[in-house]
């Protein structure tokens, strides 16, 4: 009976996942959902055919850039590569990308699953797969309305890090205090990456940052020198916890001409530089993270910095697309420590600027918008001379205007349009030709506007990527 229920679930599967796709919706949640419910163990049993096994990747930010730029290096490894590329990082997501790679006898070729994980699923996820290895990325404030104070997020991680093979290992952020100490918690061998430039950093932030007290003692922490928010050299004065010393550093970040930086490494007593063409620290920390998880696995260094060389940004995360003669780069914001670094990224370009922000509060952006207070737009006003257009839109758009109004962008330079499609169109008249346009969404105004482009004929739809 459980071989019958086996194929009837994957065939199920294979056939929502072409219908969904024939109605141009992606079907990358829906199949997996009914796949499971007929055979609950089917991603337990598809997940275990990869040769090596499976790699696990969650944190707030980068988690999906990480798992992308993890797949590649792995692929120029010349490992077989099974990704949940779409970016649906929950169970069924995942188990849909499982019946969308199998035989329809449920046979997969693969040496390595690299599967991006939500924080909420990530410990039913690690338990139907039974990883070898497992990297966090970093712990900010998320969408309150699902997961609550970031305590109960570091506590989901670390439940999902128990189910890591004790023959494995766990790549950790030794920057971020709150995920350096998962140490405690790892049952398997630990793998530390951080930024080792100390020329880089300031001796302040005024980021929002979390995780200011010691996990052993309570004790606010200090700070050598900050690197991004809450992220940096830190000690506990009092119990003498401290950042951890890295096995993976980076030494040096150069932003280059052309879009990204030349990034610096250094590696059991070697050195080695590669070429990232995505720009943002913050990137520089997602390459930091897939590079050490891939060393750790034996790739050699010339083949993480080819990888690294030859990568793209992964859907909507400072994604690249030519429209009508512009420039269009989505950049995905949903909390206030990863919006700042947009923002920070943005500013870079010496303009002129134009800006579409899109906010919605569906379930999948977090149904509590509140983090816009926290977010550092005022950093816009302070460059106001260089926006020439900052156009809020999406569901919440007047609480996007009101909040850009606070932070001193009042005035004709701002402008409000609800409708997704149409402040797409509005903005993109206000670039000039050659010119480029930041979209700036949340996640499911990001998918909005992706397929009012799809539509136009611009950019491949997101299960195309």
């Amino acid at each position: 009976m459980g071989q019958i229920r086996f194929f009837l679930a994957l065939w199920v599967g294979k056939l929502l996942i072409a219908l969904c796709r024939l109605a141009k919706t992606g079907g990358s949640s829906l199949p997996g959902r009914i796949a499971l419910r007929v055979y609950p163990p089917l991603l337990a049993r598809l997940s275990q055919q990869a040769s090596w096994g499976s790699i696990v990747i969650s944190g707030t930010n980068g988690k999906t850039t990480t798992a992308w730029l993890l797949a590649s290096m792995m692929e120029a490894g010349g490992m077989r590569v099974i990704h949940n590329r779409t970016g649906a990082n929950l169970i069924y997501g995942i188990a849909s990308t499982f019946i969308a790679h199998s035989s329809p006898k449920g046979r997969l070729e693969a040496d390595v699953n690299i599967l991006e994980c939500d924080e909420a699923a990530f410990d039913g996820i690690a338990q139907s797969v039974r990883p070898r290895a497992a990297v966090v990325t970093n712990f900010f404030r998320d969408q309150l309305d699902r997961f609550g104070e970031l305590e109960h997020t570091i506590n989901m991680v670390a439940k999902g890090l128990a189910w890591v093979h004790c023959d494995g290992f766990v790549v950790l952020n030794a920057d971020d205090p709150a995920v350096a100490s998962l140490v405690d918690r790892a049952p398997a061998r630990t793998v530390f990456y951080g930024v080792e430039d100390t020329g880089a950093g300031a001796k302040h932030t005024s980021d929002a940052a979390e995780s200011r007290w010691c996990s052993s003692c309570g004790v606010r922490y200090q700070y050598e020198r900050y690197y991004l928010a809450h992220l940096g050299v830190f000690y506990c004065p009092q119990c003498q916890r401290r950042r951890p010393p890295v096995d993976l550093g980076l030494t040096g970040r150069t932003r280059t001409k052309e879009t990204g930086a030349m990034l610096s490494f250094y590696y059991q007593g070697h050195s080695f530089d590669a070429h990232l063409p995505i720009r943002g620290l913050y990137n520089g920390y997602n390459a930091l993270a897939a590079a050490a998880t891939a060393l750790s696995m034996g790739v050699t260094p010339g083949t993480v910095a080819e990888a690294l060389g030859q990568s793209r940004a992964s859907f909507g995360r400072m994604e690249h697309l030519e429209v009508k003669g512009r420039q269009v780069i989505v950049a995905l914001i949903k909390n206030p420590a990863g919006c700042n670094e947009v923002l920070k990224t943005v500013l870079e370009d010496p303009g002129p600027l134009h800006l579409l922000i899109a906010i919605n509060d569906q379930l999948a952006d977090g149904t509590d918008i509140s983090w816009l207070w926290d977010a550092d737009f005022e950093w816009l006003a302070h460059a106001i001379a260089r926006i020439d257009l900052c156009l809020a839109s999406g569901q919440r758009a007047l609480d996007m205007a009101l909040r850009l109004k606070y932070a001193g962008m009042a005035g004709p330079k701002l402008e409000w349009e609800p409708e997704l499609s149409r402040a797409l169109e509005k903005a993109l008249e206000a670039v000039p030709i050659g010119g480029t346009l930041y979209v700036l969404p949340t996640y499911t105004a990001m998918l909005a506007l992706r397929l009012e482009l799809n539509r136009a004929g611009y950019g491949r739809r997101f299960w195309e990527v």
